[in-house]
This record gives C-alpha cells, sequence and structure tokens, in this order.
C-alpha cells in the first residue's frame, strides 16, 4: 500500500475504523479532511461508503424510519457471492436488508446465460416502476452479466429510465461511488467496463450463511464456448494471488466459518496467469493445511484441464469433499468439436473412470444441453449413452438458449421446438432413474452432515448437507444449525435421505 498523500492516510484510519466495527468514528469529521477522494482504490471506496453514510443517516432521520435495502441474485454462485459483497456494501452504508423489493434501495445482480433470465428481470423491473411511484426516495440498481450486452443497456437507457445506476461485471467494487455519483448528479449513472485486470480486495461483505462461504478464487473465462456468452461479459481469466486467497479463509475460518466453496469459471485452470504460477491442486494443498477448515468444495470444473494431480489431491484429502460437478454438454464428438469443448466423448470418460476408481464414494453431477444447432438424434443417443455409462448423481440439464454474439447464434439448423421438447424429457426420464437408483447406496450409513437450518417445509426437522452434497432431513434441534454431526441414513427419497442424528 502507497500513501500518496494526506488523505489517502486519514481514510487508512477509515478503514481501520470499519474493519473494528467503530462506525462512530466514520464522521464527517473524517471525510472534511480529505479535499479529495483517496488515490488507493480500497480507500476510494470506503471513502465514498463514508459520504453515502452521511446522505442515507440524513434521509432516515427525515423520514423517521431506517433506509431499507433488498438484493435480488440471479444465475450461478459467483453471483451468488458477488451479490454478498454488493450487500456488504450496502449495509456498511447504512441501508437495513429486507427481502422485500418494496425497498428504499434495490439492487438486481443479473444472470444472462439463458434468454428467460433476461426475461425474469424485465418482469421483475415493471412491478419496481410501481414501487417507485410510491416512493419517490427508491433508487434501483442494476449490474451484472446481462448489464454487459450493449444492447441490453440501451434498451433500459430508453425504455426504463426511472433505473438509477447500471454498471457490469468488472466494477462491482464501485458500488459505493456509484450510488454517490446518482447522489450528487441527480442523474441516471451508467458505467459498463469491457473489461479489467484489477481484482479489490478488503471490501465488506455480508454472508448469507455464518458457517459456510464461498471464495473467489479466479475471475473471467477463456473458453469460448461457442453457445456461451460467459467469456464475453465476464472477461478474460484472472486468477488471485494464493496469499490472499489463504489470507480470506483463515479470516473466514476465525469468524467460524466449516465449509469454503472455491470459486471460478473454470477452477481448474487457475493460477495459470499468475507472474508465479500455481496449479488448483497445488491451491487445494495449501488451502487444506488451514487450521479449523473441516470442509472444502469447489466449482466448476472444465473437463479439458482435469488433471490426474488434481485427483490424487482429492482422493487423498481429508477435508475436499467427496463431490465433483463435470460438465458434460454433449456426448457426441461432433457436438462437442463444434461448441469448442477441447475434449472427446472417451476423454470424459475415462475422466469420469479416474475419479470413481480414485473415489468409489464420490457423487458426480453434470451440465447437459438439448437442443444444440444441428443435434441429430444420433448425437442425442450418444448422450444418454454418456449419461447411462457415468451413473450422475444429478444432471442440470438445460435447453438450448441462442445467445447474441456467440457463434452458435448464427448457426444454421436451429432444431425443432418440438423435437427438442421431447429429447428433453427422454433425458430428464433417464438421469432422474440412474440418480434415484444411485440414491440408495448410502442407505443405512452413518454420515457427517452439515446442518444448514430448519426444513422448509416441516419445523420439526433440520436439512443438512453430507460431503457429497447430498441433502438429509432428520429431527434435531436448531441450536445445531452451523454444526457438522453425525446422522444414520434411515431412507432414501430418491433426491434425499431421511436420518436420524446419533
Amino acid at each position: 500500500m502507497y500513501l500518496t498523500s494526506l488523505t489517502d492516510k486519514v481514510y487508512i484510519k477509515m478503514i481501520v475504523n470499519i474493519k473494528e466495527k467503530r462506525m462512530s468514528e466514520i464522521d464527517s469529521e473524517l471525510l472534511d479532511k480529505m479535499k479529495n477522494e483517496p488515490n488507493y482504490e480500497v480507500a476510494r471506496q470506503y471513502y465514498f461508503i463514508g459520504r453515502c453514510r452521511e446522505y442515507v443517516k440524513a434521509l432516515a432521520e427525515k423520514l423517521g424510519r431506517p433506509l431499507t435495502m433488498c438484493t435480488v441474485t440471479f444465475g450461478c454462485q459467483m453471483n451468488s457471492r458477488d451479490s454478498e459483497k454488493l450487500s456488504g456494501i450496502l449495509k456498511e452504508i447504512g441501508f437495513v436488508a429486507t427481502d422485500s423489493e418494496n425497498a428504499d434501495f434495490v439492487i438486481y445482480n443479473t444472470c444472462t446465460v439463458r434468454e428467460n433470465a433476461n426475461n425474469k428481470v424485465y418482469g421483475h423491473l415493471g412491478v419496481l416502476s410501481n414501487y417507485k411511484k410510491k416512493n419517490p426516495h427508491m433508487m434501483i440498481a442494476l449490474c451484472g452479466c446481462m448489464m454487459q450486452e450493449p444492447q441490453v443497456v440501451e434498451k433500459l437507457k430508453e425504455s426504463y429510465r426511472f433505473i438509477d445506476i447500471i454498471f457490469g461485471t468488472h466494477n462491482l467494487y464501485r458500488l459505493a461511488e456509484l450510488i454517490y455519483n446518482r447522489i450528487d448528479t441527480g442523474k441516471m449513472v451508467v458505467e459498463v467496463l469491457k473489461d479489467s485486470n484489477e481484482i479489490v480486495e478488503e471490501l465488506p461483505v455480508d454472508r448469507k450463511y455464518p458457517f459456510k462461504s464461498g471464495v473467489n478464487i479466479m475471475f473471467g473465462c477463456n473458453n469460448f464456448c461457442s453457445y456461451c456468452i460467459v467469456p464475453y461479459v465476464r472477461g478474460r481469466e484472472k486468477s488471485r494471488e494464493p496469499k490472499d486467497i489463504i489470507c480470506e479463509i483463515e479470516k473466514l475460518v476465525a469468524d467460524g466459518v466449516k465449509e469454503v466453496m472455491l470459486l471460478g469459471q473454470n477452477v481448474n485452470s487457475y493460477g495459470k496467469n499468475l507472474d508465479n504460477p500455481v496449479s488448483f491442486a497445488e491451491l487445494l494443498k495449501m488451502v487444506e493445511e488451514i487450521d479449523g477448515l473441516e470442509r472444502i468444495r469447489f466449482m466448476t470444473s472444465h473437463p479439458k484441464d482435469l488433471s490426474d494431480e488434481l485427483i490424487d489431491v482429492m482422493a487423498h484429502s481429508a477435508k475436499i469433499c467427496r463431490h465433483f460437478h463435470l460438465p458434460l454438454q454433449s456426448g457426441s464428438d461432433r457436438l462437442l468439436k463444434i461448441m469448442n469443448r477441447h475434449y472427446t466423448k472417451e476423454r470424459y470418460l475415462s475422466l469420469v473412470d479416474k475419479l470413481k476408481t480414485a473415489m468409489p464414494d464420490i457423487s458426480l453431477t453434470t451440465d447437459i444441453i438439448v437442443g444444440f444447432p444441428g443435434e441429430t438424434e444420433e448425437d442425442f443417443q450418444e448422450t444418454l449413452d454418456v449419461v447411462r455409462r457415468s451413473g450422475y448423481d444429478s444432471a442440470y440439464t438445460f435447453i438450448y438458449s441462442k445467445r447474441t454474439g456467440t457463434p452458435a447464434a448464427a448457426m444454421d439448423d436451429q432444431i425443432d421446438e418440438a423435437v427438442v421438447k421431447d429429447r428433453f424429457d427422454r433425458l430428464l426420464a433417464a438421469v432422474n432413474e440412474i440418480s434415484h437408483e444411485l440414491s440408495y447406496r448410502f442407505e443405512g450409513q452413518d454420515m457427517d452432515v452439515l446442518v444448514e437450518g430448519i426444513n422448509d417445509h416441516d419445523s420439526t426437522l433440520l436439512t443438512g448437507r453430507m460431503g457429497n452434497n447430498m441433502l438429509v432431513h432428520f429431527p434435531g434441534d436448531e441450536s445445531l444449525i452451523g454444526q457438522i454431526v453425525k446422522v444414520h441414513l434411515d431412507k432414501s427419497k430418491g433426491f434425499y435421505y431421511m436420518g436420524t442424528l446419533l
């Protein structure tokens, strides 16, 4: 950290105050000592947190109530973790969290992997416009992958003028600064970057669970699968330094976290772009050495980069969970080549065999696309063959969604909707049949379960996850939430177990 001015020096004090929860010391007196915002990015963002905090405090006093905020997440685990960061910033500003979208500040963290994700956002915006008419102080912000599409931003600017802030995936850390700009100018703020190499550490995070947490180890994707828009909206791969990852996890463990999920678009390619390259397997070894950490998960793995080293590290680990998500997408070599996946059907099956040989108790899950342009019945049968031979505990099955800007969107031979639906139904039936059969293999065993909460449908039951990611419901007291307990698996219900606390 280089302190280049009095502003920076003063604001480092503010950062310390925030970290130590001495919020009362973050006041106008400190802010007034600085003529300009700090140069150092973390201090700069805390500066704007402080400025926005003054605004929120004054408005809350005027209205005679706290100002509320609601963070709505669309999409993947990466987005969920990003939303925790956004919520953390908003809470530091002074907003109080609520589940209601009829709040004073609403932020949508969007997904654009499939077209229906975009349509959901537009539907929600219609509701928000009515809320805002009744609450003139309400602010609405949109961020995330959907905002990286220029045509989406233009549509929002033209047809949804009531939106206050629009930003993308590369500048989430600038939320406080963007809010301040909106307050200062009174105009819609739009800031969407095409890409960024900057990784900003040490900003506030509001975790959903006190006992488990996602941890970003990298951002972006370099794979350019022909159907996928992620590289265009998330940018190129950027890996965090191992020391920063380890430091974050150590702090999480000290705060009561027992399980971490290491997140990246393709964790198997972690560390390749670092000045001192580190493999994902080597990073896992470092994470495993952290005292007090009990479980390690990761998501997502690309088959083309799955190494024998990683399988070996996982097989000999006492902390890495026996669950592996290995996206297939298609079992057809012809389609895999067109998809730009860089592996074959047999290569994929060999990886499955290696995983199950090294860890016979592993739970395997996958992603599969039906209806990719040009898919024939023969191609589809190849996919079904992989499903039967791999034995997935579950699979995320998707109907191909055309995404503007991807090579697949311009391909001929888009598949008839009725044909796609028929294949999708057959695939789902095959996946469900196999996963149902596999679920019985743990029946009667005693398993470690991380208790995540009270059952949504029966308040007398607790719900938790085994290391293989399968759900277990069992009678117990809510005081056990966040603990890892031993549970006897009495009965398989196909996609979950009923158990008894030991």
